[in-house]
């Protein structure tokens, strides 16, 4: 943002240590935290019966446990803040189970966790904090980071979708800067769709 300082930080949340390195090291850096959104994460299509034990916990430790890791570092922090927010990043695939569109177990099982997490933050962490979830549809990635989508697989997608295209990461974007802002104060607990009526 114009006229903001941005610091970059990083961090492996999988790891059990990183998160607290991480939320210490971004407090100094900024004097204390207002805000903290929580998305890490990646798809894993792999079907139940190829499933391992290990490719499951990896899902896991990377989405679900990684939110814990850091609201619990955060939490303390957050309490002291001004109006202050923590936005989960969830997904459309934690909601969405058709025959015609692929699945995504692990992702899917550990997007769940984050979204009940998020419910009983918003209870624990009441009236000091607001705690909700955003759960983005298709979204538009970058091409030289993403393996392309052909042509009948998109027009699939947008077969699905009722406002007849596919998301923009400034659609995420906004939602998540509602959820941080001041109007969104009397709103917690919650799980904002951002799927262009996908998830109907």
């Amino acid at each position: 943002a114009r006229g903001a300082e941005a610091v970059v930080l990083l961090a492996d949340l999988a790891l059990p240590g990183a998160a607290e390195g991480l939320v210490a090291r971004a407090a100094e850096a900024l004097g204390g935290l207002d805000v903290v959104v929580s998305n890490a994460g990646f798809a894993d299509r792999t079907p139940v019966a190829a499933l391992t034990d290990e490719g499951f916990a990896r899902t896991q430790d990377t989405v679900l446990w990684a939110m814990l890791r850091l609201a619990r570092a955060a939490g303390p922090l957050l309490a002291k803040g001004h109006a202050p927010r923590f936005v989960a990043v969830s997904s459309f695939v934690a909601h969405s189970f058709r025959t015609d569109s692929t699945l995504f177990p692990a992702t899917a099982a550990a997007k769940a966790g984050v979204e009940a997490l998020v419910k009983v933050l918003a209870v624990e962490w009441a009236p000091a904090v607001t705690v909700n979830a955003v759960a983005p549809g298709y979204i538009r990635k970058d091409a030289q980071a993403h393996a392309a989508v052909d042509e009948a697989a998109r027009q699939a997608m947008l077969s699905r979708i009722p406002l007849g295209r596919i998301g923009l990461p400034e659609d995420v974007a906004a939602a998540i800067a509602f959820l941080a802002s001041p109007a969104a104060g009397y709103v917690t607990g919650q799980v904002l769709h951002v799927n262009g009526g996908l998830a109907i």
